[in-house]
C-alpha cells in the first residue's frame, strides 16, 4: 500500500526523516528533492499553504523549511510571517535549517552578495566623519561582508574605506 505526500498529497510517497529528530514522513520524489536541495519557485509549492497549518509537527517542521528556502517569493514571505509554529516545533524547524546558521547578505534587489563582489550604490550616502557624500551610481568593486550582521558590507569609496547598508547597494 502506498501513502501520500504529506505536503502535497501526491500518491506513491516514500518514508523520509525530519532531520534533526529521527521523525519519519511521507514525501514525493519531488518535495523529496526539495527538502534535500531547495525548492524552485513553481505552482507545485501552494500546497505549502495548507502544510504550514497541518496538526502534525514534522509536516509544519518541512513547510517552515521550504517556505524559508523561497525567499524571492512573495507568497512564500507572507504565509511564513502569517505561520504560528509553537516554540519547541520552532526550534526544531531551524535546528535543521542550514542557512540560518550562516549570514546571508543580499542587496536591495534580493540577490546574495559575496565578498569580493562589485555593487552600485542606489542613492546618495552620506559619510560620517568623513565630509562627503557618496554619491549614487558609484561603483564599490572588491566589497567585504561583516559577518556577523547580514544588512552590513564593507567598501572604499574616494580612498575611504567605509560602512555601506546592504539595503542601498545593487549588485553588478
Amino acid at each position: 500500500m502506498s501513502e501520500n505526500c504529506c505536503l502535497c498529497g501526491a500518491p506513491d510517497a516514500h518514508l523520509g526523516t525530519v532531520a534533526p529528530r529521527d521523525v519519519q514522513v511521507a514525501l514525493c520524489a519531488t518535495c523529496n528533492k526539495a527538502v534535500a536541495e531547495g525548492p524552485e519557485d513553481g505552482p507545485h509549492w501552494q500546497c505549502l499553504h495548507e502544510a504550514i497549518w497541518s496538526t502534525e509537527p514534522a509536516e509544519q517542521v518541512l513547510a517552515w523549511r521550504l517556505l524559508k528556502a523561497l525567499p524571492e517569493a512573495p507568497w512564500a514571505r507572507d504565509l511564513l510571517d502569517m505561520a504560528y509554529l509553537e516554540p519547541e516545533v520552532l526550534a526544531w524547524a531551524e535546528a535543521g535549517d542550514l542557512e540560518a546558521a550562516e549570514v546571508v547578505h543580499r542587496d536591495s534587489n534580493g540577490a546574495k552578495l559575496a565578498a569580493g563582489d562589485t555593487v552600485v550604490l542606489i542613492k546618495d550616502l552620506p559619510v560620517k566623519g568623513a565630509g562627503f557624500t557618496a554619491k549614487r551610481g558609484t561603483a564599490v568593486r572588491n566589497i567585504s561582508l561583516v559577518m556577523d550582521n547580514e544588512a552590513h558590507i564593507e567598501g572604499r569609496v574616494e580612498g575611504q574605506r567605509i560602512v555601506i547598508l546592504t539595503k542601498f547597494v545593487k549588485k553588478s
